[in-house]
């Protein structure tokens, strides 16, 4: 196997892309947690995707290995060869989504004969590829290449199932551990100076964080929007290829001046409390991060039925969880807790207690660090 015993386990992180997207910010908020307690190399099948790069704590041990060989391509057995040939070295080898399915796959196969540490999975949901649903011949896949991890790790209880059903993993080796986040930090007062948007005086904003891509179906929230009062403005933070459909959008519903696209946001807690509803389009999600936090700073949400939303959410928000894919129904729910302020609180007030007992940080860490010692089979 790898190293001393004694040493510090090290640990390698496959991600499909390092962008500060969920995933790769929950990653990032384990690795600060467990402080110097691991090693971590990271690898990114877009190399030039690393934004969450600069949410790595100073003195946590990470570096970057451009030199991997690549996560995309055919998985011939020449490929797979040499990305197990990689994975020596390890104590743990963690695989993030389809992305990097291929490493788990070379692992399974040669594990025993290379000598490699344990490999744990982790599955947050699914691209535009997938959105509309699981492509059999990926499913099929994913069993045989999954059939060698320790564990594999999911937010939701929709992906459990999926887990656990076409993917045929063992119940056992399944295991739901809920997003979390530092509840306390999304409670605090905003930081107004944080954002390149002045909110003015009687506007009200609708918010939402989210990668400007396909499947976030952000054009569809401009849509929802549009017929609220003057004074409703729409802030969309993230970055992604989709900023001229959003425009568009925008432009052709004649609502430009109350659409804005601030870009990538830094540090949520300092910013979504500027926010008065929170609200999400999208076509797939499974646990949203988002959501969460939107929960802890007192916020109601407004999204479509996906993945566990309405689970997520107290009680007296989950009426406003529309139909996926109508704007109209989405409109509906906007307009109504636009139009009651009272409403509003009421329901943020009773998501920032659900967030704060159920999807704190501290639980997350606690649980994710026991899966990892189970995998490497001691403590850190």
């Amino acid at each position: 196997m790898s190293h001393d015993a004694g040493a510090r386990p090290r640990v390698l992180h496959c991600h499909s892309t390092f962008s500060a997207g969920g995933k790769e910010v929950r990653s990032v908020r384990l690795m600060n947690a467990f402080g110097g307690a691991l090693e971590h190399t990271i690898v990114s099948a877009e190399p030039e995707a690393t934004g969450a790069r600069a949410l790595i704590a100073k003195g946590v041990p990470v570096r970057f290995d451009a030199r991997f060989p690549a996560l995309k391509g055919l998985p011939t057995p020449g490929r797979l060869v040499a990305l197990a040939e990689a994975l020596k070295g390890y104590d743990l080898v963690c695989t993030y989504n389809w992305g990097a399915i291929d490493v788990a796959m070379a692992h399974t196969v040669f594990a025993k004969s290379f000598g490699l540490g344990p490999l744990v999975h982790h599955e947050d949901g699914f691209n535009e590829d997938e959105a509309d649903g699981l492509k059999p011949r990926r499913n099929l896949y994913r069993r045989a290449a999954l059939r060698g991890a320790a564990r594999v790790i999911v937010p939701s209880t929709g992906l459990a199932a999926i887990a656990t059903g076409p993917w045929a993993q063992p119940p056992q080796k399944v295991l739901r551990i809920a997003n979390g986040i530092d509840t306390a930090a999304f409670a605090a007062p905003p930081n107004p100076q944080a954002l390149r948007l002045i909110k003015r005086e009687g506007e009200r904003w609708i918010g939402t964080l989210a990668g400007l891509r396909p499947v976030k179906r952000l054009p569809l929230l401009v849509e929802a929007m549009a017929g609220l009062p003057e004074e409703w403005h729409l802030v969309i933070c993230g970055e992604g290829p989709e900023r001229d459909a959003i425009r568009a959008a925008a432009d052709a519903r004649e609502v430009s001046h109350r659409v804005h696209l601030p870009g990538a946001i830094a540090d949520p807690a300092q910013i979504i409390g500027l926010f008065d509803i929170f609200a999400l389009s999208s076509a797939s999600e499974q646990f949203p991060l988002a959501v969460v936090e939107a929960m802890a700073a007192g916020l109601p949400v407004a999204a479509p039925d996906v993945g566990d939303i309405r689970q997520m959410v107290a009680e007296p928000n989950r009426g406003f969880i529309a139909v996926p894919g109508d704007p109209q129904a989405l409109g509906v729910m906007l307009a109504e807790l636009a139009a009651d302020a009272g409403l509003r609180g009421r329901i943020g007030a009773a998501n920032r207690e659900r967030a704060r007992t159920h999807y704190d940080a501290a639980q997350m860490v606690a649980h994710y660090r026991a899966a990892y010692a189970a995998a490497l089979g001691r403590d850190f």
